[in-house]
């Protein structure tokens, strides 16, 4: 079923940033999602946990604010945990996939633990996602050396070409390399 182009499905938002060169390859809106029960200890967003706070906005709320930028190059999911909220981020990230635009997300559950699940919804968003940074947080392996994560038992994946080749591949950019010297 076609998903209608309104649509006024709410996500629960941490906070949002418009324009982010950290958050993932080139210039990006970042969406912090609210409500993790991860709870990794040293999170650097431990006012994401609650899954009550935060406030809400509409997949049209959010695709306007996307829409009002035409440098941006992509979109990234953060929290919170994004696979908590993962119908509301299906919607968001198809319309996003239409506008040309690239999606990356972050997850505290590996690859393997969201094709586990076996649900249609979660399916589907890994299948638009371009990039997936995937594993818990664990603060004994912190390294700021490090592109797009946090701690060294977290995966850069790239998506495309694992699901092209059936097996996981890293992501890997020589621009992005050349920038975190």
């Amino acid at each position: 079923m076609e998903e209608k182009r309104t649509d006024q499905t709410l996500i629960r938002v941490c906070g949002v940033e418009p324009e982010s060169i950290v958050d993932g390859p080139g210039f990006r809106y970042v969406l912090f999602v609210q409500g993790c029960t991860h709870r990794c200890h040293g999170c650097h967003n431990p006012e994401s946990w609650d899954k009550d706070g935060g406030f809400t906005m509409t997949v049209d709320d959010v695709l306007s604010e996307i829409k009002e930028n035409p440098h941006l190059r992509g979109v990234t999911f953060s929290g919170g945990e994004p696979f908590e909220q993962v119908r509301a981020l299906r919607i968001l990230g198809k319309r996003i996939k239409e506008a040309g635009l690239s999606l990356m997300s972050y997850s505290g559950y590996t690859l393997e633990e969201l094709q586990d699940r076996h649900d249609a919804e979660t399916d589907k968003l890994l299948g638009m996602l371009d990039i997936l940074v995937d594993g818990r947080y664990i603060e004994s392996q912190r390294n700021l050396t490090l592109i797009y994560r946090g701690s060294e038992n977290q995966r850069v994946i790239d998506m495309n070409r694992t699901r092209s080749e059936g097996k996981i591949v890293l992501y890997h950019s020589d621009f992005d390399e050349e920038i975190i010297i």
